[in-house]
């Protein structure tokens, strides 16, 4: 099975190669977004699970979670009762049944969410009481270990902990919290502003201040150490937006300025430590990104994606160029392999190779 999937990994490769304007050989169509209908145009969805080639969840606007299982071709409304004021940023999801969701914004309108049966019921697990503090991401370790990040409370980023799977969450002390800098916050753009590696390593990103970081923990948020990045920020609208690891050394980071007036320069980085340097892509980006992910099994591709269209790197971030020119926040991949992308008006693909 991993030779299988590593074979199918290293044709979506080849076939990514392949500027998304020409065609693959023998007149084959270049791989591109295949749109997938929700049937939720006024919906943004900024919340993406991809759990494998049938099997996703996007989480949106109006309280909205929608699962499909059989890749795209029907979606079911599966939004927790009462949640229609609120505005879910992030979903993580272990399998068709078993997901967990993120509301975000100032004091209670931060929630946690959890399903055991495909959406069918939902269990609010955590409500945020204090009105300092605002919820921007999830991430989950394995099926039961998990933190949720907030933006700073008393002059540090706060970490909510899980490890029941979601069903009971705790605030972890800050002792090993560095201290944020003055307007330094993540950005809950994607669900993508915290994300985990293995077991115990997690990376989460910022902006709004002088620098954009990486603040790095290797064990499950207790501690954490930070390093500037060259994305830049020194403005409340840039920064450092998203995050993906393929391993605990190796990561990417995207970003920019999320006004559409604005340029992004330097607008993706990665790093081969960890995340205790970053280095600039030679070529980033046209345009901000909020969105990153891996192929799957690969060690050098991976798509950044965001309002104005589709990256693709086949040397590890080095280099990027266009694929598609679709607008989406967030892009997840599964190891089947799959890769899904979600966004404004209610748009949800899927990559077809």
């Amino acid at each position: 099975m991993a030779a299988a999937g590593a074979a199918c990994a290293a044709a979506l490769v080849a076939l990514t190669a392949v500027p998304a304007q020409a065609h693959a050989p023998a007149g084959r169509p270049a791989p591109h977004w295949q749109l997938k209908d929700t049937g939720a145009p006024d919906v943004r969805f900024r919340g993406l699970a991809a759990v494998g080639r049938d099997t996703a969840w996007v989480a949106g606007t109006g309280g909205t979670v929608l699962r499909t299982t059989d890749g795209g071709g029907t979606w079911r409304d599966v939004s927790p009762p009462g949640a229609e004021d609120l505005q879910f940023r992030d979903v993580e999801a272990f399998d068709a049944r078993h997901a967990v969701v993120l509301a975000i914004g100032e004091g209670e309108a931060s929630r946690v969410y959890r399903t055991d049966d495909g959406g069918g019921t939902w269990t609010e697990s955590f409500r945020n009481t204090d009105t300092r503090a605002f919820y921007d991401c999830l991430t989950f370790f394995d099926r039961r270990h998990g933190l949720a990040l907030s933006d700073p409370v008393d002059g540090k980023f706060r970490v909510l902990s899980t490890g029941d799977g979601g069903r009971s969450w705790s605030v972890l002390p800050d002792a090993g919290m560095p201290a944020a800098l003055e307007g330094e916050a993540g950005f809950a753009a994607s669900g993508q502003c915290l994300v985990a590696s293995g077991p115990r390593d997690v990376w989460l990103a910022t902006g709004g201040a002088a620098h954009a970081r990486v603040l790095r923990s290797a064990d499950r948020g207790l501690t954490w150490t930070a390093a500037a990045t060259p994305v830049p920020a020194g403005d409340p609208a840039r920064g450092v937006f998203a995050l993906a690891f393929r391993d605990r050394a190796h990561g990417l980071a995207v970003g920019g300025d999320y006004r559409a007036d604005q340029p992004s320069p330097r607008a993706a980085a990665t790093t081969a430590d960890g995340g205790r340097t970053w280095r600039p892509a030679a070529t980033p980006p046209p345009a901000y990104r909020s969105g990153v992910a891996w192929l799957p099994h690969s060690r050098v591709a991976a798509l950044a994606v965001g309002p104005t269209g589709t990256d693709l790197t086949t040397d590890g971030g080095r280099t990027w160029r266009a694929l598609d020119t679709g607008s989406y926040d967030t892009v997840d991949c599964a190891p089947d392999p799959v890769c899904w992308a979600a966004g404004e008006h209610g748009r949800v693909a899927r990559l077809k190779r």
